[in-house]
């Protein structure tokens, strides 16, 4: 499987960024029968309130979206949400927009050689309809990779999850907040050197169609809920995420569990994040039972 489509999994995808005053009700929602469902909830370890974790999938067919009732009982049951970054603030979109190109001046045409460079100008333009102009041929090529995206969906509207999961916040008078900075999170992909990442892009337009076929089965296990199928992509030996899996998933797992340690000392909240930093030995939920937390599967239908 291509690092193109395990990416989906738990990249914010930045490039596509388009206090409740209720009764709390601090009761258990319904457990799941077993642990294929995105909707965790996080208790004992002297909480006073029950939090609670979801999977997400950034970009989804608006259609393939559903929110059983045990989910929107958690986002009430919560004081704030927590996405990976404050999806709601207007200066996430901005600094997403100064923070996407290369640093140091570096463009797209000191990463490739001119036949490379002709390859994917003529993809762009043909495929995406974007041609390479002044502004994407400074854009780092993970940002670019993630343009991929939209023509592997298997549908023209989509949308995303976690905007979705937004408007059932705001409506129910939920302050949005992120874990992360959109700083820090440009900062992870200049973690990873830009040749890496310009070899990835054009390995992943030559191998669109093999990706778009690892998508659709990622779309299946993700909206059937299979949490021990997503794990077991990651764990694929084709699934290539090498030393690159400690900077994009494993370091930040970790620093939002200490967050999350004395946030949800102070209230309870729902957290939002890519399904795929919910599953391994150094994902949330395993995490969290770590730190001592009781963390339960919720039926989610």
């Amino acid at each position: 499987m291509q690092k193109c489509v395990m990416r989906i999994f738990f990249l914010t995808g930045i490039i596509f960024i388009l206090i409740s005053c209720k009764a709390q009700d601090t009761g258990n929602l319904k457990p799941a029968k077993d642990n294929n469902t995105l909707l965790w909830q996080i208790s004992g370890n002297g909480l006073q309130q029950n939090s609670y974790l979801f999977g997400t999938f950034h970009l989804l067919c608006k259609s393939d979206i559903h929110f059983g009732e045990e989910l929107k009982k958690g986002i009430e049951n919560a004081k704030e949400m927590y996405l990976e970054m404050d999806m709601d603030d207007p200066a996430t979109i901005l600094g997403g927009l100064m923070l996407m190109n290369m640093k140091n001046g570096k463009s797209l045409k000191d990463l490739y050689t001119a036949d490379e460079y002709a390859r994917l100008q003529h993809f762009f333009a043909d495929s995406l309809s974007m041609p390479l102009n002044a502004m994407f041929d400074k854009m780092k090529p993970l940002f670019l990779e993630s343009m991929l995206y939209p023509k592997m969906m298997p549908c023209k509207a989509v949308t995303g999850v976690e905007e979705e999961l937004m408007k059932i916040a705001k409506a129910d008078k939920k302050e949005i907040q992120g874990l992360e900075t959109i700083a820090f999170q440009a900062s992870i992909f200049d973690s990873i050197p830009y040749e890496e990442q310009a070899k990835e892009l054009l390995s992943s337009i030559d191998s669109l169609d093999k990706n778009k076929k690892n998508f659709e089965k990622m779309l299946s296990v993700y909206k059937k809920q299979q949490l021990n199928e997503i794990e077991n992509l990651f764990n694929d030996k084709d699934s290539d995420m090498g030393e690159n899996q400690d900077i994009l998933l494993d370091r930040r797992n970790k620093n939002w569990v200490g967050q999350l340690k004395e946030i949800m000392k102070k209230e309870p909240v729902f957290v939002a994040v890519g399904a795929g930093h919910l599953v391994g030995e150094k994902g949330l939920i395993n995490l969290l039972r770590k730190a001592g937390y009781t963390v339960t599967p919720v039926e989610n239908n």
